[in-house]
């Protein structure tokens, strides 16, 4: 029996994760340990813990570690708690792997706790690029210190390969969003409306914006820009998530609360956890805003994402993807476009580039592999590529 710890410090993350948790615990030949940090145990951030429990996963342990501010000492601080409490986490627990997801400043906090335990690191969508935001140079850190890669794209598959890691180790498997979104029950409609407490109608859009990372004090001025955008189309109802926690993340929130209390065509809520958002993506008009879920799980409904500013730019997108400059008139013409019926017509025929939604089974037949033949060495080489300058 393999010991593996999954890290869950988000409300996106452990949607997509979810699938391989579910499986690894339904799996004897591991023990599966599931670690809860970051925005699930934060109140301000929708309490998200209570839907992993509510989905009756069993964690085994929960660190707290964000502070009240999204300043960059406060997340700075959170890092250092996130590094000195999973070091001692994982000197409890003595894990065999380690399983994170992506490019946050938690997941790279917990990553180096692993790496000075020896702990062998299996990451999830590494090789991507977001050049706005502060996560590229976390992402690319994290494919540095771990040993199995699971890429989205053969894209990023070579990515990954060019920062040294051996083509061996490093497998194009998919997105987990998409995985998600063709295998998840949707809620009707109607469901939906009497979970949320707000009537959405047959016209509505779905949106999350996030701060830009890697700018200065632009979340408050570009979610103004978003709000004076959406004043043109008032006859369409929105249904936002919040921002994460994110330096200026809480700024665009207060946004968004301020604009809600003054316009009944507009609800926000902290979270709505996979099933409910997935549900919600189905059956819209549009995506908006800055979100990977833009690019990765709306192209499997066929439906419009507006992609407003630079937190996305870099990454693979498909036809389905309008981007945008975050000014209100550009915002609008991309709104004009996604409502247009030749451009709905015509996606419907598109590809999601990210995969055929069997991402999970690939991931887990690959660490078996790798277990069972006893395949992993931690003294890893650095791979080069040969190449004219």
């Amino acid at each position: 029996m393999k010991r593996i710890v999954v890290l869950t410090a988000t409300r996106a993350e452990y949607g997509l994760l979810k699938p391989l948790m579910e499986k690894l615990k339904a799996d004897p030949y591991y023990d599966t340990r599931i670690a809860v940090t970051g925005m699930h145990l934060s109140p301000e951030f929708g309490m998200t813990i209570r839907e992993i429990e509510s989905d009756n996963v069993p964690i085994d342990k929960k660190i707290e570690i964000v502070l009240s501010s999204d300043t960059p000492v406060a997340l700075s601080k959170s890092m250092g708690l996130a590094l000195i409490s999973f070091s001692e986490y994982f000197e409890e627990c003595r894990p065999d792997a380690l399983m994170v997801l992506g490019d946050r400043y938690e997941t790279l906090a917990v990553c180096c706790a692993a790496t000075n335990a020896r702990i062998p690191i299996f990451h999830l969508h590494g090789g991507e690029t977001t050049e706005g935001a502060i996560d590229e140079a976390i992402r690319h850190s994290i494919t540095k210190m771990s040993y199995l890669h699971f890429t989205s794209t053969e894209g990023y598959r070579k990515r990954v390969i060019q920062m040294g890691e051996a083509p061996d180790r490093v497998f194009n498997v998919g997105a987990m969003g998409v995985e998600n979104a063709l295998n998840t029950p949707c809620m009707s409609v109607a469901e939906l409306e009497e979970s949320i407490g707000f009537a959405l109608g047959e016209r509505y859009a779905v949106g999350t914006f996030h701060p830009v990372t890697l700018e200065t004090a632009t979340a408050g001025k570009q979610a103004e820009e978003l709000l004076a955008a959406l004043d043109r189309y008032g006859e369409i109802r929105y249904l936002f998530t919040g921002a994460n926690a994110d330096t200026e993340g809480r700024s665009i929130n207060r946004k968004l609360k301020e604009y809600a209390q003054c316009h009944d065509n507009l609800c926000l809520v902290d979270s709505l956890g996979m099933r409910r958002y997935l549900s919600a993506l189905k059956n819209s008009l549009f995506v908006i805003g800055n979100s990977s879920s833009g690019l990765v799980e709306a192209p499997s409904f066929k439906i419009p994402t507006i992609n407003i500013g630079d937190r996305q730019r870099g990454r693979i997108a498909g036809e389905t993807v309008i981007s945008c400059q975050p000014e209100r008139h550009a915002i609008g013409e991309a709104v004009q476009k996604a409502m247009d019926a030749s451009f709905r017509e015509g996606i419907k025929r598109s590809e999601n580039p990210y995969g055929d939604g069997h991402t999970s089974e690939k991931i887990l037949e690959v660490v078996k592999d790798f277990f069972v033949k006893e395949r992993i060495n931690i003294k890893k080489k650095f791979y080069d590529i040969h190449f004219e300058i």
